[in-house]
Parts: C-alpha cells; sequence; structure tokens
C-alpha cells in the first residue's frame, strides 16, 4: 500500500448493510469501495463481508464471479472482515450441511443460531483483547459459533460465554452487527492489519 494515499476497504455490495459499513470505513480514515464486481477489488487493502442471507450471497457471489477472485486475495493474505451471514462465508464448517464458500475461520456455525427476526436483541460483549470496555452489539438472524478449532482466536463472547467474534490469522469475523453501532473496534481492528502490512519490508 502506497503510504500517501488512505487504505481502500471493499465492502461487499450484492446485499445487505452496506450504507452502514461504508460510513463506519470514512469514520476510521480509510477510503470505502463498494464491491459489486470482479474489477471492483483491483487495489483494494481489506474487504468487508457484510450481513444478509447466507444462502443468497453464495449465490450471488457465483452469479457474480467473486468467489474466486476473493479467495485468491484471502490467500494472499489481505484483511478480510465478516459479519453476521459474512462470518457463515468464511467459516470451515456449517452445522445446517451447506458445504463451505471460503473455508478461512476453523469455526463451525450454525445459521439463525440465535432465532429468526423476532429473535433479533441488543446486547454488551466482553471484549477483553479490545479493551476493558463492554461492547455494545446488535444481533440479527445472528449465527451461533457452535465450536472453534485450535487455529482460531476468540475476540468476544456473549453474556452465555458462547464466542462472538473470532479471529485467525488476518480474517475477523463476527455473529453481531459491529456497524450497527457507535463502536468502530472491530473496524479499527480491520484497519490495523492493513497498516502492519504497509510496515512490512516489501
Amino acid at each position: 500500500m502506497n503510504a500517501e494515499r488512505r487504505p481502500r476497504i471493499g465492502v461487499l455490495a450484492l446485499q445487505g448493510a452496506v450504507r452502514e459499513h461504508v460510513n463506519a470505513i470514512r469514520e476510521i480514515g480509510a477510503e470505502p469501495v463498494e464491491v459489486r464486481l470482479p474489477r471492483d477489488l483491483v487495489d483494494l487493502d481489506a474487504l468487508i463481508l457484510p450481513g444478509g442471507e447466507s444462502t443468497t450471497m453464495r449465490k450471488l457471489l457465483d452469479a457474480y464471479n467473486l468467489r474466486e477472485p476473493i479467495a485468491a486475495m484471502a490467500r494472499n493474505g489481505t484483511p478480510m472482515l465478516g459479519t453476521c451471514a459474512g462470518m457463515i462465508l468464511l467459516s470451515t464448517r456449517i452445522a445446517d450441511g451447506d458445504e463451505p464458500v471460503f473455508g478461512l475461520l476453523d469455526i463451525e456455525v450454525t445459521r439463525n443460531g440465535y432465532g429468526r427476526q423476532l429473535d433479533s436483541f441488543e446486547t454488551e460483549l466482553e471484549t477483553p483483547s479490545l479493551g476493558d470496555e463492554p461492547m455494545h452489539a446488535v444481533f440479527i438472524r445472528a449465527p451461533m459459533v457452535t465450536s472453534v478449532g485450535d487455529a482460531a482466536e476468540v475476540l468476544a463472547t456473549d453474556p452465555d460465554g458462547r464466542p462472538v467474534a473470532v479471529r485467525q490469522g488476518r480474517v475477523l469475523a463476527t455473529s453481531f452487527h459491529p456497524e450497527l453501532t457507535g463502536d468502530r473496534r472491530m473496524h479499527r481492528l480491520l484497519l490495523t492489519m492493513v497498516e502492519e502490512d504497509a510496515r512490512r519490508p516489501a
């Protein structure tokens, strides 16, 4: 990344809370890029896979020929953040029986594990690795993490102790929607990964 330009963070814009992620990216001082076609991935420093409906997103990824270009970015170490349905796309195991899409996070998830739309809720999360202050979180048809492999690190848990934010290398994922609150710690963590890459010797 050129140190003289703002980091460019893409948001997969096929469906879901795109505008809210775009606003969050601007708030942390980066440049948002809405991704709808493979050409939109060029020169991105990071990518966000937002919430939505994971089965629909899976179909749209293939319809717009985005699956392999995004997988290639991941292989090259591009930092990524998946929120809600984005977490499902990044997981290596889906309890409902669907085949993994990108398989980048050593976790198992259950779709809608916290319930349907009517079961949406807000709560405070313990996030010791991101600071002592609890993180307010919004859960909407959220996936539930049912197991975490040795390769992944838990960043936050819900009040019942279940993992709701996970990191593995340069890949982050949350069951909740960090873009729907004013807490930008997850987005800033993604930006920190970009900045770490920029400081590495060429």
